[in-house]
Formats: structure tokens, C-alpha cells, sequence
């Protein structure tokens, strides 16, 4: 009798461990080994800037199973160990000096905080977050009230600043932006997000770059282009993240913002699959490639990929989707709009109050939405953004009122 296949997957993220699940309930009887450079079992990471940092969320909450689960369906979980080598040729990776077999693979390697570039970025109470040690180290800081500097203005950032303002820490936010989040959602709705922050007494520098962090040991000053300065106690460096693709790379995988797979996260190597943060997807709906960083595509693509290295893969036509959390504010949107791309901006019931349905179309279709704190409704949005991939054209009066229900937009 043959031996079993060994599936190997790095990255013990929620894309890989998502994966691993998907193996077994699709009934995959070879080897599974699931390698993790994070001492942690995997987690998801929304909590971690949302019910974990704010105290709201138990601590165990953000783990997807329990330990013991892994060992129940026969997945081999290495935890803090880093993947230093690929060989596609040889099928086998490498940690430290043990070699590992694979006939199939999977990269979930994620993404990797940008680090502050100028002078002082080593000091101590630079803080970033993208783990959970991140997040329990930044929770400490939040306890004991003090100045907060957050260099950046996009989700990480924003989200942070609602946490320690409601829990009592003065927060300035510096960003060469004029309003935060606008690079996603536009000037005239970062407006409305720049208007939440400041009735919660958050202090923006919009236009303005940090030169340099000063102090000790500890930053203590935060020096701006214009020659001002900021007093502060600690640091968040919130400027985005990169694909972590150096693995691919050195094994001569096709790679560009990501790792380049096509519609059933196929790597430029047969054998090799990618998802998660990494993975930049050659969409068949959008005709073009999309790499998408949110929780929901690490959700989802990790199954996805896993049903592929079956050879029961589909083409991945999702429709990207994220959500925030920011004080009283709640969102969630879909969609996705081509970079420099010009949109039509349609807003259902009242921006001001912050209670309402935005809409970004595209030449009369549907391309994007985003409900705040307008609940139930963003199948319906997706179900318009799907119409609009056929060609279906709405009418920006009837999409605009409230008192047309989503559904009868689709008759």
C-alpha cells in the first residue's frame, strides 16, 4: 500500500489553520503538518484590536480550538518554529536542521508591520500591532492613561485610537493624510470618521510626517516635519503592513504584491498553494488580481486553497468584505474599487447621524457598499454588487431612498 500524502502548511495563521480544518472535514486521511513561527495556536486577529484590547473580550476568545484539538484530528501543530527554506523542486521545507517532505503545500505566512524608518524606532516604547503578544503588550500601556502618538491613520490605527480613548489615554494621530481611513473610503467619509475621533477628543496632525522619535531609552518626543513636537509616553506605529512572500521568493515562486496565484490559489508551482494576506488572487469576476488583507478572506481563502490541494477546488469568486468597530460606530463593507479608480458616491439615509448605507458605483453598477450601524443588510449589498458583475445598472434616486427596500433594487 502507497503512503499517505503529506500536506504541509506554513503559516499557523487563520488562513492555514482554517485550512488544515477543511483537509480533515473534506476527509483527507494523509499527514497534515501545520508549522507556525507564532508560539501562540492560531488565533483570529479582529479581537485583537477590538474586544481583547478593550478588556471586553475573554482571553481566550480570539483561539480558534482548543490545543488539544489538533492532536484530535491527527494535525501535526509546531508552534514557534520559523520555516528558513523551500525547495519546490525536492518538495520539502526546512526549520533550523529538520527537513520536511511535503506532496503538497500551502504558504500562509501573512503580513508584516511596516517599521517606522527614521531615527528612535528602537526604543522601547515603540509599540506595533499585529500579534497577540502585540496586543497584550499595547493593553498594559493602555492601563495606566498617559499620552499615546499613533503614526498612521488607516484601520489599525483608527481602532486603537476608539480603545484608548475610551479607556482613558490621550491620543494624537499623525498621518500625511487629510482625513483618516480616506484612501479607502474617500475624502468626504473619512470626513465623517475624522468627526467620530474628535468628539471623542482624539488630536489629529493631518499633513504632517514624523522625522524622528526623541528621547532615552524611551521616546519622549515625537519631532514632525514642520518642526513641531509631540509629548508623549508611548508609540504605535500603525503605517500598514507587507506581504511576507520572502520564502516564495528565494524559492523562485512568481511573486508581486504577494504571491501571484491564480482563480484556485495555484502558485506558479503546481504543488504550491497560497492564502491569506499573501495570496494575490487572479480574480475571474474582477479580471484582474486582488490581494485583500482582511479577516474574512483569511476565513475563507484557507479553505478554498485547501478544497484545491484536493483537486476540488472552485474558482474564487468572493467579493471582499471587512468590518469596524469604533466607539458607537459599526460598519461593515464589501466590494472592492480599482486603484485611482472614479466612483459615484450614493449615500442612503443620514451620514451626519451615522446611520445609513453608502453605496460606490462604477458606470451606474453597484461596485462597493458599506452599512453603519444599518444591520442586516449586507447580503442584500453583496447580492447589488454581484448584479452589477452581469452588467446590471441601478438607479442612484432609487438607491438613495430608504423607503425602496434593497430587494426590489434586484427585480
Amino acid at each position: 500500500m502507497p503512503n499517505p500524502d503529506t500536506f504541509v502548511i506554513v503559516g499557523a495563521s487563520l488562513a492555514g489553520a482554517k485550512a488544515a480544518e477543511a483537509l480533515r472535514s473534506e476527509g483527507f486521511a494523509g499527514r497534515v503538518v501545520l508549522i507556525g513561527d507564532d508560539a501562540r495556536r492560531p488565533y483570529e486577529r479582529p479581537p485583537l484590536t477590538k474586544g481583547l484590547l478593550l478588556g471586553t473580550a475573554d482571553a481566550e476568545s480570539p483561539f480558534l480550538h482548543e490545543l488539544d484539538w489538533y492532536a484530535q484530528h491527527d494535525i501535526d501543530l509546531r508552534l514557534g518554529v520559523r520555516v528558513t527554506d523551500l525547495d519546490v523542486r525536492n518538495r520539502t521545507v526546512r526549520t533550523g536542521t529538520e527537513e520536511v517532505a511535503y506532496d503538497r503545500l500551502l504558504l500562509a505566512t501573512g503580513s508584516t508591520p511596516r517599521r517606522f524608518p527614521g531615527p528612535g524606532g528602537d526604543r522601547e516604547n515603540v509599540l506595533y500591532l499585529r500579534s497577540y503578544d502585540d496586543a497584550q503588550r499595547l493593553s498594559d500601556v493602555l492601563r495606566d492613561g498617559g499620552q499615546l502618538t499613533i503614526i498612521g491613520s488607516g484601520w489599525i490605527g483608527m481602532e486603537v485610537a476608539a480603545v484608548a480613548r475610551q479607556r482613558g489615554v490621550s491620543v494624537t494621530v499623525v498621518t500625511p493624510d487629510s482625513v483618516p481611513l480616506g484612501r479607502v473610503l474617500g475624502d468626504r467619509i473619512g470626513a465623517v470618521f475624522a468627526d467620530l475621533h474628535r468628539g471623542h477628543g482624539v488630536d489629529f496632525r493631518f499633513g504632517s510626517r514624523v522625522q524622528e522619535l526623541r528621547g532615552g531609552t524611551r521616546v519622549e518626543q515625537v519631532l514632525l516635519d514642520d518642526g513641531t513636537t509631540v509629548e508623549t509616553d508611548h508609540v504605535l506605529v500603525a503605517i500598514g503592513a507587507d506581504p511576507d512572500v520572502e520564502l516564495a521568493r528565494r524559492a523562485g515562486l512568481a511573486v508581486g504584491n504577494g504571491v501571484l496565484v491564480d482563480a484556485y490559489h495555484r502558485t506558479s508551482d503546481p504543488n504550491v498553494f497560497a492564502a491569506g494576506d499573501i495570496a494575490n488572487v487572479d480574480h475571474p469576476r474582477y479580471g484582474t488580481r486582488i490581494r485583500v488583507e482582511h479577516w474574512a478572506n483569511a476565513l475563507h481563502s484557507g479553505p478554498a486553497a485547501a478544497r484545491s490541494m484536493l483537486d476540488r477546488g472552485t474558482p474564487w469568486t468572493r467579493v471582499p468584505y471587512f468590518f469596524t468597530d469604533q466607539y458607537d460606530l459599526g460598519m461593515e463593507y464589501a466590494g472592492w474599487l480599482p486603484p485611482g479608480s472614479t466612483a459615484d458616491l450614493v449615500v442612503r439615509g443620514d451620514l451626519e447621524a451615522r446611520e445609513c448605507i453608502v453605496f460606490w458605483a462604477v458606470d451606474g453598477r453597484v461596485a462597493a457598499g458599506m452599512n453603519v450601524n444599518v444591520w442586516d443588510v449586507n447580503d442584500q449589498i453583496q447580492k447589488l454588487i454581484e448584479a452589477g458583475f452581469s452588467g446590471r445598472r441601478v438607479d442612484p434616486a432609487r438607491l438613495a431612498d430608504p423607503t425602496v427596500p434593497l430587494a426590489d433594487l434586484l427585480s
